[in-house]
């Protein structure tokens, strides 16, 4: 890889590299991808977006659509991140022209995306996320804590953990590690989210993300969260502002569609050399 174009971008915190690649010329390694998502020795993020026509890449959408082809920051493919598409539409805004209301592709499937306003740096953006399939109900081990958690798949697979009486302070103070978890019940691993009960329609979630680790922010987490936090509260429906530790979003829940509303950061662009 010479002289490619790259940027770096995030979502309430939640860090990407953008590669532009519109006709699939990159051939993304998984070792290429760890180098550059590295914080030390590359750009450093949480993972990659490759903007790529979706005719290049093996997908099940629309084939002249941009295509997210996201990556975790260990160089394994994901199939959805919610605060990625914030960043993908916010590009797609600034560098392709592309107004308004739009569909991308993704590994989850086509997402409509809605741009309210864009500027070279910072973006508002909603993402049609899909339904919030429930998918039953399981456990994790976080160190010494044991966590029960409503199994919820956003495109990728979710374990939403509502702890009763925990309060934003005692989520700050929890040692967040790798979890355990049931690998039958979750056999492509899974994003562990912890967060708070419902209260005045907020609740506060940290997440670890597969691939990853802890991150500030994760997309569709806070769906998952949101999703969880509903039904713990035994509702089905409405909106929750999830606040995670690099800012808050918007999520609507519905019966057949969920929206995640918030915003989009492009801090730099350069010229990768190696």
């Amino acid at each position: 890889m010479t002289a490619r174009i790259f940027a770096k971008g995030h979502g309430t915190e939640n860090d990407f590299v953008i590669i532009p690649d519109e006709h699939g010329e990159i051939d993304l390694s998984p070792d290429t991808v760890a180098f550059l998502c590295d914080r030390r020795a590359g750009i450093g993020g949480d993972g990659l977006l490759r903007v790529v026509r979706a005719k290049h890449v093996d997908a099940e959408c629309d084939p002249e659509l941009w295509f997210m082809d996201y990556r975790n920051a260990d160089g394994s493919i994901a199939e959805m991140c919610g605060n990625g598409v914030r960043v993908f539409a916010h590009w797609l805004a600034v560098e392709e022209g592309l107004q308004g209301s739009f569909r991308i592709g993704t590994r989850a499937g086509e997402r409509e995306v809605t741009v309210h306003s864009a500027t070279e740096s910072e973006a508002s953006v909603t993402v049609g996320m899909g339904a919030a399939e429930v998918t039953g109900v399981s456990t994790a081990l976080i160190g010494s804590h044991h966590f029960a958690g409503l199994g919820v798949d956003v495109g990728n697979p979710h374990l939403a953990c509502v702890v009763p009486g925990m309060t934003a302070s005692d989520l700050e103070a929890l040692e967040l590690v790798a979890p355990e978890f049931d690998p039958e019940f979750f056999p492509a691993g899974v994003n562990v989210e912890v967060l708070t009960p419902l209260e005045d329609g907020r609740v506060h979630m940290r997440v670890w993300e597969r691939g990853v680790g802890e991150t500030r922010s994760c997309g569709t987490g806070t769906v998952a969260a949101a999703r969880a936090a509903l039904a713990d509260a035994g509702q089905a429906t409405g909106s929750v502002t999830v606040v995670v530790p690099g800012g808050e979003v918007q999520v609507t829940i519905e019966d057949e569609n969920c929206t995640l509303t918030g915003p989009s950061r492009i801090v730099a662009r350069g010229h990768l050399v190696v």
